[in-house]
């Protein structure tokens, strides 16, 4: 090595942000273990690289002892105190070994250990820059695809998108543009590892703070998310401010805004609800597009008995009891639906009026 290779090294230190001082402290231990393993010596040694000049010399290092045992290791006091008068019993002594021809493999050496560090230097920053994007939205070019998972060209980096993961209406081929939810970021021995998804409820939640405005400032909160990823899901949102219609904000003029992410998500049925802090009126909410009479809460853990118009109860409990289902999700409430006929106290109703009046306030 010579002041070019140290020059080099103190530009890898501005460029790549390694350490030039790291970057000689790993040289030096990996030339010991190419000393020895070239060597064939079990001897302790020492490397030293000048960081001037790259001048390289390898030193023995022996222990000061009043008999010797492996001359590999040590040095009787007097042949120590020939060489330096100060040294002392268990004091080291180093004694220069340097092979003749140790350059070249120093030179080998040294690339392998520079070009393994800048490979770890750029895995740590890629790994930086996605654990900050961890539960965020991506957008990455389908580079191929096995039986197991598609693989996503993010720039510096390829991803992973489970087949799990892809919507059952997505349709990918090769060099396609996508927006994915990355759920999991992890620093493996391989480098940085990035999990994607399209049907995480996230997705949906990250896709409306992109496409309205009021969202990304704080105007409008998404309360709750629930997903089922190609048919429906359900959002619910919330706006402090009175004058603020959350739920038109999110719909956007004509649709547009809406429209834009079910596009994204080719096809998928949006219900869009205000969220409310009396339960009654968000399980009720939850429900669209159906009516609904009335909602009691029952006694136990989250549960809510709702009651809807005779025409209403399919709608209401949607295809394969997929409205209700999701209803639940978004409130957290376990829901039992019934129609006005399948209740027959009459008491049922009384109060029916003054809940259409708190729904029409809230």
């Amino acid at each position: 090595m010579n002041t070019d290779f140290m020059d080099a090294l103190s530009e890898l230190e501005k460029e790549k942000g390694i350490g030039k001082d790291v970057l000689i402290d790993a040289i030096e231990a990996a030339l010991i273990s190419s000393y020895k393993r070239n060597f064939n010596t079990a001897q302790n040694v020492r490397v030293d690289i000048n960081r001037e000049n790259g001048l390289i010399k390898v030193f023995a290092r022996k222990t000061v002892v009043d008999e010797v045992i492996d001359p590999r290791l040590d040095i009787t006091v007097e042949a120590a105190q020939a060489i330096n008068g100060h040294y002392q019993l268990d004091d080291i002594v180093e004694i220069e070994v340097t092979p003749r021809d140790f350059g070249r493999i120093a030179a080998q050496t040294a690339k392998q250990v520079v070009t393994q560090r800048i490979r770890e230097a750029e895995r740590g920053l890629i790994y930086e820059a996605f654990i900050d994007k961890e539960e965020d939205i991506v957008t990455g070019i389908i580079q191929r695809a096995d039986q197991r998972n598609y693989y996503i060209d993010l720039g510096k980096v390829e991803a992973i998108l489970p087949s799990s993961e892809v919507m059952p209406t997505d349709r990918f081929s090769q060099a396609d543009r996508i927006k994915a939810y990355i759920t999991k970021v992890e620093n493996t021995t391989k480098g940085p590892q990035i999990v994607l998804s399209r049907t995480h409820p996230g997705l949906l939640k990250r896709l409306f703070e992109l496409e309205v405005p009021e969202i990304f400032d704080g105007t409008v909160e998404i309360r709750s998310v629930a997903r089922e990823a190609g048919h429906r899901s359900k959002i619910a949102v919330y706006a402090k401010d009175p004058d603020v219609d959350p739920v038109g904000s999110c719909v956007g003029q004509k649709g547009t805004r809406v429209q834009a992410i079910v596009t994204e998500l080719n096809g998928e049925k949006i219900d869009i609800v205000n969220w409310s802090e009396d339960i009654e009126v968000y399980i009720a909410n939850s429900l669209s597009p159906s009516k609904v009479t009335r909602v009691e809460v029952l006694d136990g853990d989250k549960m809510a008995r709702v009651i809807v118009p005779d025409d209403q109860l399919s709608l209401a409990i949607g295809i394969k009891g997929q409205n209700a289902r999701l209803a639940a999700k978004l409130t957290g409430w376990k829901i039992d639906i019934k129609s006005v006929s399948q209740v027959t106290e009459k008491d049922d109703f009384d109060d029916s009026d003054d809940f259409f009046a708190q729904m029409s306030d809230d």
